[in-house]
């Protein structure tokens, strides 16, 4: 198992995902990728899969339409795995808060590990992130992790799953 887990840290796969920022916070994840920062040297790979990914890098403040789809991409990375909010947005939900389609940051709904501050983050802070973000997968157990609250009503809508209510926020009732 430890020969397994030192693999996993100088290897680490990054899932990186949008939930409705102004694109600031994913440009500059894109040039912590890009040769001058070269987050890669780490072994960073990042990924469009999350059945493969290890590191869960999200920007941007939680929206109506993008929690349900938050909340799967979550469920669907196995354990262990670290959680990184990239940018004030992603954590509060920054200059958007307070908008009619704005459900404040992606705390409410899964477990954060590491805040990047700043709008927008620099390279320089993500690469810290994902430093400690390597240190705090090699030190997380296999232990299953859920969401706050993954699953509300499960409904279907002439014979297809609908996935509208699916993610409900913290403290909501359930419809019985």
């Amino acid at each position: 198992m430890k020969f397994f887990s030192s693999f996993r840290k100088r290897s680490p796969w990054v899932l990186h995902y949008n939930a409705g920022s102004c694109n600031g916070c994913d440009i500059e994840i894109l040039a912590a990728l890009a040769p001058k920062y070269d987050l890669e040297r780490f072994g960073v790979i990042n990924t469009g899969n999350p059945k493969q990914s290890d590191i869960f890098l999200v920007t941007g403040p939680v929206t109506y339409r993008s929690r349900e789809r938050l909340v799967e991409l979550y469920s669907q990375i196995p354990e262990p795995k670290v959680v990184v909010a990239v940018g004030s947005c992603t954590a509060t939900g920054g200059v958007f808060r307070g908008m009619y389609n704005v459900e404040d940051g992606i705390d409410r709904y899964i477990p954060v590990d590491v805040y990047v501050p700043g709008c927008a983050s620099s390279p320089q802070l993500i690469i810290d992130a994902v430093a400690r973000a390597l240190e705090i997968l090699e030190t997380k157990s296999k232990e299953i992790e859920k969401p706050f609250k993954l699953f509300g009503a499960i409904e279907t809508i002439h014979n297809r799953l609908s996935r509208l209510n699916m993610a409900a926020k913290v403290g909501q009732n359930e419809k019985n």
